[in-house]
């Protein structure tokens, strides 16, 4: 099973902006918006924890798929174990019924009760849904489901159970099995029907967004359409978005007044701008970038002020690391929580995309990435680090104050600028450093939010020491 390939796809649409052109980019938004990922958390769990998630200065929390899913015997106790019948995260990727609740996750009435209590903190939630594939085994998904889009001959592409080759040909990236997972034919207008009861069932409870997974294998109209399937148009997405009814069936809200990103990683042939038409993106390659930034502990020879994308920025959906990059080849697994909390500020203090939070295990380390390994479990506790709520924090209050991102000579020392009204310092380096950059922010002497250190600002050049692995934030 290739769960990279499978799980790996991401888009984001700010919640704040709205606007039909997703490409061009507006120099005067600024976006203040942040996400939590709460990867794994069962409902109670993010119900119980949602008072800290708001004081922490989320404004968004990411639920993982909340629909019925491939439940084998065992499965539901630790999010790893090389014993796949003790139960893999990745299970919850693999849906059967289009209908709230599974083993993992909770029930409906739970995600209502979790609902309940983000609206009490106001905190938004956005959930991971995954209309392209089912689960490996077809066998296991309801006869419900199959009955509801005309039976098991009606459910995929007609080379859907045939596992993409090259990832880079569009006709094989949308109708074949990505990842080895069965391809729906999302065309099919009574899986549309049946989706989109999905997706209101979800607004009615009050979900404010969706992450779409796998979204750049769910095509757009310049994608070759399944014409052995008697498909006409890739018209998913108009359905999806709400441009068009499906059956007497159209989403129930204003397509504008939800947050909703989608996975399209960046790579070869993938039709950026045609998604952008529909929601913003994920910016994958940035993300790439920071982390090789942060493991050589400087951002020399390293471009982070391009956002390395076609679509505006605004639109973008951004992180350090994700499920995917932590959880599946563990690419980003082994930086240090030092290194992840660096790159999380910088990321948080700029002026555009939304970044999301990725919560690690509880108790993992760099020797041990599952930690305690228990499924549905709140993670580890830096999502409430202090350097993590002085910049969500700053965040938001830095609303309309446009970026001046500057960097040391050796670039081990990042200043985000955010008008003449605060800024974010971060060392990324292993070493003590001092930062000697300029600013806008008037001339005084200043203490940052997280540890009381004092920094002067003399003729528009600010100064102080810094210890290794460290952020601070000023604000005027």
């Amino acid at each position: 099973m290739n769960k990279i390939l499978a799980l790996s796809l991401c888009v984001g649409i700010s919640g704040t902006v709205v606007a039909k052109d997703r490409v061009t980019h507006n120099p005067d938004v600024t976006n203040t918006e942040s996400i939590l990922h709460a990867w794994s958390w069962n409902f109670p769990t993010i119900a119980d924890n949602m008072r800290k998630i708001a004081e922490s200065g989320f404004t968004m929390v990411q639920t993982s798929p909340v629909q019925n899913c491939y439940e084998p015997a065992g499965s539901g106790k630790k999010i790893f174990d090389d014993n796949v019948t003790e139960g893999n995260w990745y299970y919850y990727y693999q849906p059967t019924d289009w209908k709230i609740g599974n083993n993992i996750l909770g029930t409906r009435d739970q995600m209502k009760q979790m609902m309940d209590s983000a609206a009490k903190y106001n905190v938004k939630v956005i959930v991971d849904v995954l209309p392209n594939h089912t689960a490996f085994d077809i066998d296991a998904v309801s006869d419900d489901f199959y009955k509801a889009v005309g039976g098991r001959d009606k459910m995929y592409h007609s080379n859907g159970l045939q596992p993409v080759e090259d990832y880079n040909d569009r006709l094989q990236c949308t109708l074949w099995g990505s990842g080895a997972l069965p391809d729906v034919n999302t065309e099919n207008k009574d899986f549309q029907k049946y989706y989109m009861q999905f997706v209101n069932d979800l607004l009615s409870l009050g979900v404010k967004g969706f992450r779409y997974d796998t979204a750049k294998h769910i095509g757009v109209h310049s994608d070759p359409v399944d014409s052995a399937s008697g498909v006409k148009e890739n018209d998913f997405w108009d359905v999806a978005t709400g441009r068009k009814s499906v059956k007497g069936v159209s989403l129930a809200v204003p397509y504008d007044s939800l947050f909703v990103y989608g996975e399209v990683l960046q790579d070869r042939n993938v039709p950026e701008a045609e998604y952008a038409d529909y929601f913003g993106q994920t910016a994958s390659g940035y993300g790439h970038i920071l982390r090789e930034a942060l493991e050589k502990g400087s951002v020399k020879d390293l471009d982070l002020i391009n956002w390395h994308h076609t679509s505006a920025p605004e639109y973008l959906t951004t992180w350090v690391e994700s499920h995917d990059t932590y959880a599946n080849a563990h690419e980003s697994a082994h930086l240090t929580d030092d290194q992840i909390r660096t790159g999380w500020v910088f990321l948080t203090a700029r002026q555009n995309g939304v970044p999301l939070f990725f919560s690690r295990p509880a108790g993992s380390t760099r020797q041990n990435y599952w930690g305690d390994n228990v499924l549905g479990a709140r993670g580890n506790n830096e999502f409430f680090h202090p350097e993590v709520v002085a910049v969500n924090k700053f965040r938001t209050r830095m609303a309309g104050q446009k970026e001046d991102l500057k960097f040391s000579d050796n670039g081990q020392v990042l200043l985000v600028n955010r008008g003449n009204k605060g800024a974010a310092i971060i060392n990324i380096s292993k070493f003590a450093n001092s930062v000697n950059l300029p600013t806008g922010l008037p001339d005084g002497t200043y203490r940052d939010e997280v540890y009381g250190k004092e920094f002067k600002v003399k003729k528009g050049i600010l100064k102080g020491i810094l210890a290794p692995e460290r952020s601070y934030i000023i604000v005027k």
